[in-house]
C-alpha cells in the first residue's frame, strides 16, 4: 500500500503512518467477540471474521490504483484455492501481461486471507480483447509466508526480459549482486508452544484452534519461511555474500504477542516495543543446524546494518543514474527515468 501513488505521483502514503494504520483500524478488521465461547463455536463454521471491515477500508484507500501503478517495483504472492498453486503478482508482470494488471485492492485484500481468519477473495480481471481470467486467492503465506526467493525470482526473470536496460549489467544467474533485506513479522518463542505428547492427542478442533492460536496452519507457514531463510543464507554465504543478506526476526514472541489477532492497544504497544528493540540488537544469522538465530560475532545492531544498506542503495542509485547520463538517455525516455528528488 505505501508504493501508491497519489495525485501528484509520489508516495501515497509514507512509510510513517504504518503504525497509526494498524492501531486505527486493526480494532475493527480483528473485532473481539465478547463471548470466547460463541466465537470458538462459530469459528468452526466460518472465518473468524467477516473481512468487511478490511474490504471497504482498502478499497477506499487504494480506489482504482492498479499492480503496474505502483511508485516501486512491488512483488505480492497469494494463492489460488481453486486451481492449487501459487499466483504471483508483480508490477514487472503486470506492465507485461494485461491480465496480472489486478487492482491493487484486490490483491492486497487477497494475501490478507489468512485460512480460518479471513475469507478467501474473488475477482476477475479482463484484457483490451475482451478475454477474462478469475481468480480465487488466500493468503500469500501459504505459498511464500518468506516471499525472499519469489523476489529473487522475479528480478531473475527481469533480466531475462528484453526489458532488462535498469539492471544491466548484471547477469541473470549473478546473485553477487543481489542486496536483501528480509523482515519478518516475528514468530513464537524458541522453547515452542507444544509438544509432541500433548500434539498426539489433538483432533481435528485442536490443531485448528487452541490457545487463541491455528496451530496447523503456524507450522505450515513457519515451516515455510524458515526453509527459505536457510536457503538464503546458505546462498549467500556460498558465494561470501553474507553482508549482502540481512535478515531481521524475532523469534521470542510469547502469548498475545505471537498471536495473529490480537489487536488490542496494549498488544500493539508491546508489539511497537519489541520492533524498536529489534533496531538496538546485534546482527543474527540463522544456524543451519539448528535453524535459530545467533548473533554474527563482529556486527554491529541491526539499526547500523539498516543504515549501511541504505547508504549502499544511494551510492547505486547515484551510479546509475550518472551512467544514464553518460549514455545520453533522454530525460523521462523509458531507460532513463527523471530524477527522484
Amino acid at each position: 500500500m505505501i508504493t501508491t501513488p497519489g495525485e501528484d505521483k509520489r508516495l501515497l502514503f509514507a512509510a510513517r503512518d504504518i503504525n497509526r494504520f494498524y492501531f486505527d483500524n486493526c480494532p475493527r478488521i480483528f473485532r473481539q467477540s465478547r463471548s470466547s465461547l460463541t466465537a470458538a463455536m462459530s469459528a468452526l463454521r466460518k472465518p473468524r471474521y467477516s473481512g468487511k471491515y478490511l474490504r471497504s477500508t482498502i478499497r477506499s484507500m487504494l480506489g482504482e490504483t492498479r499492480v503496474s501503478d505502483t511508485l516501486t517495483n512491488v512483488v505480492i504472492p497469494t494463492f489460488d484455492i481453486k486451481l492449487l498453486q501459487p499466483i504471483i503478482f508483480s508490477t514487472y508482470d503486470a506492465r507485461s501481461t494485461p491480465l496480472k494488471n489486478a487492482l491493487l485492492s484486490d490483491v492486497c485484500i487477497s494475501t490478507s486471507a489468512a485460512p480460518t481468519y479471513l475469507p478467501a477473495h474473488y475477482f476477475k480481471t479482463q484484457d483490451a480483447g475482451g478475454k477474462a481470467r478469475e481468480y480465487n486467492l488466500t493468503d500469500g503465506g501459504v505459498a511464500a509466508n518468506n516471499p525472499t526467493m519469489v523476489a529473487m525470482t522475479q528480478i531473475t526473470k527481469k533480466m531475462l526480459g528484453k526489458d532488462k536496460e535498469e539492471l544491466f549489467p548484471v547477469k541473470p544467474a549473478d546473485c553477487r549482486k543481489f542486496l536483501v533485506l528480509s523482515i519478518g513479522t516475528g514468530s513464537a518463542s524458541d522453547e515452542g508452544l507444544f509438544t509432541a505428547r500433548q500434539c498426539s492427542r489433538w483432533g481435528v478442533v485442536r490443531w485448528l484452534r487452541n490457545k487463541g492460536m491455528a496451530p496447523i496452519i503456524d507450522i505450515f507457514m513457519a515451516a515455510s519461511s524458515d526453509l527459505v531463510d536457510i536457503h538464503a543464507a546458505v546462498l549467500f554465504q556460498s558465494l561470501h555474500g553474507d553482508r549482502d543478506y540481512l535478515r531481521i526476526q524475532d523469534s521470542s514472541l510469547r502469548g498475545a504477542a505471537a498471536t495473529v489477532d490480537a489487536a488490542t492497544p496494549e498488544n500493539m504497544r508491546t508489539l511497537v516495543g519489541i520492533g524498536e528493540r529489534m533496531l538496538a540488537q546485534r546482527v543474527s544469522r540463522v544456524d543451519v543446524e539448528t535453524g535459530r538465530n545467533e548473533p554474527v560475532p563482529g556486527e554491529g545492531s541491526n539499526a547500523d546494518a539498516l543504515a549501511g544498506l541504505a547508504r549502499q542503495l544511494s551510492e547505486e542509485r547515484r551510479t546509475r543514474l550518472a551512467r544514464r547520463a553518460a549514455a545520453g538517455c533522454a530525460a523521462g525516455s523509458r531507460c532513463c527515468p527523471p530524477a527522484e528528488t
